[in-house]
């Protein structure tokens, strides 16, 4: 089993900054793919950023691309979200997530373990 606890999430305005940290702890996920989705009231949850086991790789949606970055300290069973430029359309639950190895996949249903989440607001 592998429990993955997000935080780093709150309120921010417009245009700030905020680093999300994802801590996987029982089995690890050294060796697995890592994504971060966010989910806003009344719509899907989506994905944000992924990441592949090793770090070399990584896939971006492209309303965030350029202004957050993903990385992994596996050392650490640690992920990572770094989110600059935010914008009140990121206001949402940050939740991240265990995948498969290979190649990164921004499809949720390729995930298979999920942290609770943690909030990010964005005022304007």
């Amino acid at each position: 089993q592998v429990q993955l606890v997000e935080s780093g999430g709150g309120l921010v305005q417009a245009g700030g900054s905020l680093r999300l940290s994802c801590a996987a702890s029982g089995r690890t996920f050294s060796g697995y793919n890592v994504g971060w989705f966010r989910q806003a009231p009344g719509k899907e949850r989506d994905v944000v950023a992924a990441i592949n086991w090793s770090g070399s790789s990584a896939y971006y949606a492209d309303s965030v691309k350029g202004r957050f970055t993903i990385s992994r300290d596996n050392a650490k069973n640690t992920v990572y979200l770094q989110m600059s430029s935010l914008k009140p359309e990121d206001t949402a639950v940050y939740y991240c997530a265990r995948g498969r190895a290979g190649v990164v996949t921004p499809s949720k249903y390729e995930y298979d373990y999920w942290g609770q989440g943690t909030q990010v607001t964005v005022s304007s």
